[in-house]
């Protein structure tokens, strides 16, 4: 299941609260656009701004709508008791595996995170996706702390956060990182620009930001690039350069927010507060990536 695309939908709300309807819906795109799995619950999915109930409530409707296209749902918390909650609730509802990023307040250690991924591989009966993203935890995984956690009984999986630019180095990067993990442990890279290098490097999975609201853009790309067609790959991914600036000037999950609803997937102000979203000066500065996500929407009617 740890291969191929992996989109995360957001986790739209109305008048503060989730909005099944709107989330079933964004399910239900990314079914039909053919990703390979589903994560709820992701960093674009809002998790650490949802209660424990709401965020079963979004566990189980992902599984229920996503059918036969297995579901991850992310557990991180800042204490471990409430990681294990989260664990528990999201295999109650179905899923068929478990994303954990070590969230903080206080800094981390690289031993309060292993033993973390420990106690919670233990506790669990799916496995379990690392998640390295040091621009919203504020730690960041060394090699070696990477090939303890991915030893443990249960780790299916690293997201990295990206890979370099350069076709070799990134080539060079991802066979470092095969030799220090365990055979069945896949790769996966996220940070949507590096996409296209990760995979024509040898990442196994896209764990997709752009996936969740966009899919058949995201499922192009992908398809290209695990079907040995670097170069169209690149030229996807060249394409979206606009989208990726975007990203990078005003974080993706704003851009997201912001695109799903211009196309009416979702509610105006979806995000959680205190997150406002984009005002409308900002929102006018993202046309030609409402112009790519029009042109999506438009090739999937």
């Amino acid at each position: 299941m740890f291969v191929g695309l992996s989109a995360f939908p957001l986790t739209p709300l109305v008048d503060d609260q989730v909005d099944e309807r709107a989330f079933a819906r964004l399910v239900e795109r990314l079914v039909d656009a053919g990703v390979d799995t589903i994560t709820a619950l992701g960093s674009t999915g809002s998790y650490a701004y949802l209660s424990r109930n709401e965020r079963a409530v979004v566990a189980h409707r992902a599984v229920q709508t996503a059918g036969d296209v297995p579901v991850f749902v992310g557990i991180g918390a800042l204490r471990t008791g409430h990681v294990l909650e989260h664990a528990e609730d999201a295999q109650a509802a179905g899923a068929q595996g478990l994303l954990l990023a070590p969230v903080s307040y206080q800094a981390l250690t690289r031993d309060d995170v292993y033993r973390l991924f420990e106690t919670v591989v233990q506790r669990s009966d799916v496995p379990v996706i690392v998640y390295d993203n040091p621009s919203t935890t504020r730690f960041t995984f060394d090699d070696d702390l990477y090939s303890a956690i991915a030893r443990l009984d249960g780790i299916a999986s690293i997201k990295i956060p990206g890979v370099p630019a350069d076709e070799d180095a990134a080539r060079k990067r991802v066979t470092q990182l095969r030799g220090l993990l365990p055979a069945d442990v896949t790769i996966g890279v996220s940070g949507d620009p590096f996409a296209a290098a990760g995979l024509n490097a040898g990442c196994d999975a896209w764990y997709s930001v752009v996936g969740g609201t966009l899919p058949a853009v995201a499922v192009g790309l992908a398809r290209s690039a695990l079907e040995g067609n670097a170069s169209e790959a690149l030229r996807r991914s060249a394409e979206l350069q606009p989208l990726w600036d975007c990203f990078a000037q005003y974080g993706s999950l704003r851009v997201m927010a912001a695109i799903a609803e211009h196309l009416g997937l979702v509610k105006p102000r979806s995000l959680p507060l205190p997150i406002l979203g984009l005002d409308d000066a900002q929102r006018a500065r993202l046309d030609v990536a409402f112009r790519l996500a029009e042109s999506e929407g438009a090739s999937k009617q």
